[in-house]
């Protein structure tokens, strides 16, 4: 009798190519959203949003930060037929997303600054340090959560075949990143 897995290719005891596909478009979708929301926290976080004035991404721009967020939201969907419907949805989606994103940034900030206060106390309190510590892994996994809850919510506005065709885009990039992380580690090794 044969060990291999229901739905696996007997042949090779691989999952249907199907299944290969959809844990890529899941993979890349979870990258891109997840660099998405992470920038545009990262930007929010700053006083007065990109760059601190009244310039893009200031004041009268959709609020700190996204004004980067909206064009990375439209990189994202271009070359994916993405109907004007589909973008609006993903942009409410996404701006939703990077106003929590904001919040979770100045808590995460706090909770930094609070360690670093314990760490410089002139006693380390462990007790405190470790509370600290539970309360950064809450943050972290409300953040994560959040996270994942916006990729399913773009993921759903998208059919399949965009979630297929922004997959093979990933993919694509990811593979070009490797490639120019290789070329700039054989320049930079070694000399003889």
């Amino acid at each position: 009798m044969s060990e291999t897995n229901p739905g696996t290719n007997p042949a090779t005891n691989q999952p249907p190519r199907r299944v290969r596909g959809m844990k890529r478009i899941a993979i890349g979708t979870l990258v891109v959203l997840a660099a998405g929301v992470g920038v545009t926290a990262w930007a929010s976080g700053r006083d007065g949003g990109c760059g601190g004035g009244h310039g893009m991404g200031g004041p009268g721009m959709g609020g700190p930060g996204m004004m980067g967020s909206g064009r990375m939201v439209d990189r994202m969907l271009d070359g994916l037929n993405a109907t004007e419907a589909q973008r609006t949805q993903i942009r409410q989606i996404t701006q939703a997303a990077a106003a929590d994103a904001k919040t979770q940034f100045e808590t995460g900030r706090a909770l930094r600054e609070k360690g670093m206060a314990l760490m410089t106390a002139p006693t380390i309190d462990t007790a405190a340090v470790d509370a600290l510590r539970q309360q950064m892994l809450a943050q972290h996994d409300q953040m994560s959560k959040k996270m994942m809850e916006t990729m399913v919510a773009v993921a759903n506005v998208l059919t399949p075949e965009q979630r297929a065709k922004f997959a093979e885009r990933m993919k694509m990039r990811a593979d070009e990143r490797r490639e120019r992380m290789q070329r700039r580690q054989g320049e930079s090794g070694p000399k003889s």
